[in-house]
């Protein structure tokens, strides 16, 4: 029984509760084929993906480099998608700019890499673009408790960045567990987002520890499946 709250009121908490669950899709390009990555972008978002997950490297943060912000400028026509950039690089506040000319929607930052974290995030906020901050496997959840309140998205790496196609640790799991106790305990709207190893099998089990939005790039981008079919084979098992 429900007391002081209208049939109409209790509905909408109800939706509310439902949406803000939903499991999002974020397909990595890291792993897409760069001869046809538009038409690929374009077919991932045909297909139903939430996100499209961009993975930035410099070779100081990480032991490759990759892309800039010229390749977010060059997909950003072929998707209405938000554009998930994540920056795994040194001094990221150099080039936050540049990716939110290009297109970007959420930039998410290493809080190893950035020594005025609360600055950084600030600086992306300002764009008027949705803020993210990201973990390594190693990285304690305590270097984030103070900024919490501030991002709109946090991500739990689930192998250490820098290369596709890695194999999952399984130990993030707990992590995982943890982040989202704090998020709820706390009453706070931050996504829990995940990268690394995410596949159809694994998916259902970070989702049951909290996680709700799944970065995939072998699993979704690969020469065995369409991409339509790699999408449905991950929301296949979820809840």
């Amino acid at each position: 029984m429900v007391i002081g709250i209208s049939r109409g009121a209790f509905w909408f908490r109800l939706v509310r509760v439902r949406m803000s669950d939903k499991i999002k899709l974020a397909p990595s390009i890291l792993s897409a084929d760069f001869s046809r990555l538009g038409e690929q972008v374009a077919e991932a978002t045909r297909a139903g993906a939430d996100y499209l997950h961009v993975d930035v490297m410099d070779r100081q943060f990480v032991p490759r480099i990759n892309i800039g912000d010229g390749v977010v400028k060059a997909i950003r026509p072929h998707t209405t998608l938000p554009l998930d950039v994540h920056l795994m690089v040194n001094s990221p506040e150099r080039q936050i700019e540049s990716f939110a000319q290009a297109g970007a929607d959420i930039i998410t930052v290493h809080v190893e890499a950035c020594l005025h974290l609360h600055r950084v995030v600030t600086q992306i906020k300002g764009l008027n673009l949705r803020a993210g901050v990201a973990l390594n496997p190693a990285t304690s959840l305590d270097t984030i408790r103070e900024i919490l309140p501030l991002v709109d998205l946090v991500l739990v790496m689930t192998v250490n960045p820098g290369f596709g196609g890695q194999t999952f640790i399984p130990q993030m799991v707990d992590k995982i567990a943890r982040l989202r106790q704090l998020l709820d305990e706390g009453g706070l709207e931050a996504e829990l987002e995940v990268d690394g190893g995410i596949n159809a099998e694994l998916a259902p089990k970070v989702v049951h520890a909290g996680a709700r939005v799944l970065v995939a790039g072998a699993a979704v981008f690969n020469n065995k499946e369409s991409i339509s079919r790699t999408i449905e084979r991950i929301r296949e098992g979820l809840p």
